[in-house]
């Protein structure tokens, strides 16, 4: 049974010119699918890399089921957590199988190459993502939505328990942001992952996520089910907009759309 959970204690962090990040506290346990959303620069990006260890914060701390994030080395915590950024480079000329089969690396010695058994995790995490048939395909041929799905497949393939997505559907359209969304929450319920996603579209949110977190100024404004969030006098006070919440004619889930001017 998965038990592992991240949490975050009161973390702060800013760069030389600007504060982003102030007393954070959040959890995310196994099997909960949680949204950040907020304004532009708001601290959600900054959180997700502080969560990986990819920034130290200067005040706080985060915890890894118990055990703290900065001591436990870059390994150790790769095979637990894995991070989809929100802009991945991947190197032209490799394949997309080889480029999942680079999630394998954490479990890896230094003298060691990879194993049957390597490649056939990552054989299951193209599998799982539906990317199999495009496992000789090289990277650069891909679409958007191809790329995106081989990426979320490498991350994967590092059998991890936490799962932190940075704006994985930015840049798709409508068909592949569902998609996208469709196999994280699909991967969120069938492996118990702990999934934390930032996301821009507080309806792609609303619709897939059972918690949400909102950030202004780097703070959490407001954390809770999507119906607690997504209200109109919130979402006024943390945009500067005005925005009508109604259900969703099939879910009731909240929908956040522009009042008429």
């Amino acid at each position: 049974m998965n038990t592992l959970y991240l949490r975050a204690e009161g973390i702060s962090f800013a760069y030389p010119d600007k504060a982003v990040l102030r007393e954070i506290d959040l959890a995310i346990q196994p099997g909960e699918l949680v949204g950040l959303i907020g304004p532009n620069g708001s601290g959600k990006s900054t959180l997700i890399k502080c969560l990986s260890r990819a920034l130290a914060p200067q005040r706080g701390r985060v915890w890894l089921d118990g055990h703290e994030l900065a001591a436990l080395a870059p390994q150790q915590i790769a095979r637990h957590i894995a991070v989809v950024p929100q802009a991945v480079e991947l190197p032209p000329g490799f394949t997309a199988f080889e480029i999942v089969l680079m999630g394998r690396v954490p479990h890896l010695a230094w003298w060691q190459n990879e194993n049957a058994r390597d490649k056939q995790i990552a054989r299951a995490a193209l599998e799982a993502t539906g990317t199999w048939a495009l496992a000789d395909r090289l990277v650069n041929q891909l679409s958007g939505g191809e790329r995106q799905r081989v990426v979320i497949a490498r991350a994967l393939a590092q059998e991890p328990q936490i799962l932190l997505l940075d704006e994985p559907t930015a840049h798709l359209d409508v068909k592949h942001q569902v998609e996208v969304m469709e196999l994280v929450r699909r991967l969120n319920r069938a492996r118990g992952l702990a999934v934390l996603v930032v996301f821009h579209d507080l309806n792609l949110a609303a619709q897939y996520c059972s918690r949400l977190v909102l950030f202004k100024e780097g703070r959490v404004y407001k954390a809770g089910s999507p119906r607690e969030v997504i209200a109109p006098e919130i979402l006024r006070e943390v945009y500067g907009v005005e925005l009508l919440v109604v259900p969703h004619p099939r879910n009731q889930r909240p929908m956040a759309v522009v009042c008429d001017t």
